[in-house]
């Protein structure tokens, strides 16, 4: 199971962090991913970290996203800065093939 947390709504701008508790006891030997999805638009990946810490964003995100992971709580964060109109979307962690709820994150003046 997947839970996460973070969204809410936030001017053009700011900052959001999201979290993904994953429940398991393999968490730390997999990496994972955060997705978005827009209305109207497909889930793309955003970001993605390895069991070994290394990571990898998409071009429209670089150098404003920050995805780490914290083993000994089970879960990966999403550091959202400088927040656009168009990072607004529901945001979603994948796990093994398992998908979050998803969060929503609205970028809005």
């Amino acid at each position: 199971q997947l839970v996460e947390s973070g969204g809410g709504l936030v001017q053009p701008g700011g900052s959001l962090r999201l979290s993904c508790v994953v429940s398991g006891s393999v968490f730390e030997l997999y990496g994972l991913s955060w997705y978005r999805q827009a209305p109207g638009n497909d889930r793309d990946l955003v970001a993605y970290i390895t069991a070994g810490g290394t990571t990898n964003y998409a071009d429209a995100v670089k150098d404003r996203i920050t995805i780490s992971r914290n083993n000994a709580k089970n879960t990966v964060y999403l550091q959202m800065n400088s927040l656009k109109p168009e990072d607004t979307a529901v945001y979603y962690c994948k796990f093994l093939g398992t998908w979050g709820q998803g969060t929503q994150v609205t970028v809005s003046s």
